[in-house]
């Protein structure tokens, strides 16, 4: 959560309890207990009261869309080649389909739709 891995935790409570006593401990983890409270609190309420001063059209915003950290150039860069090469390729089809009749009838001697020359 801040950085503070499992066994650090355990160390950082193996200390407070020896240095608070045994005695005072459950008031504090009370205080703590209270005081992680007022803080969720105090998020919800400026939570709500940002959507309230906003009004409703921004209350169904998905603020994950706007997100700055998800727009990564590696991906970005990779998606634009990948539309290119397909663009490529979508040409490279219809090209061949479009040629590959006329093709076929050069092949067999006959005369090509487009060809205005008088053999």
């Amino acid at each position: 959560m801040f950085g503070i891995s499992g066994g650090e935790a355990i160390i950082i409570l193996i200390v407070a309890l020896v240095i608070i006593g045994p005695e005072r401990l459950p008031e504090y983890a009370e205080k703590f207990k209270d005081m992680v409270k007022s803080i969720r609190r105090y998020a919800t309420g400026a939570t709500d009261d940002l959507k309230e001063t906003l009004g409703p059209e921004f209350s169904d915003l998905d603020w994950r869309k706007l997100d700055p950290r998800q727009y990564d150039p590696r991906v970005i860069v990779r998606q634009a080649l990948l539309e290119d090469d397909e663009e490529q390729n979508r040409r490279q089809y219809e090209a061949s389909t479009v040629a590959a009749p006329t093709v076929r009838r050069l092949a067999r001697g006959e005369r090509a739709p487009f060809d205005t020359e008088a053999t």
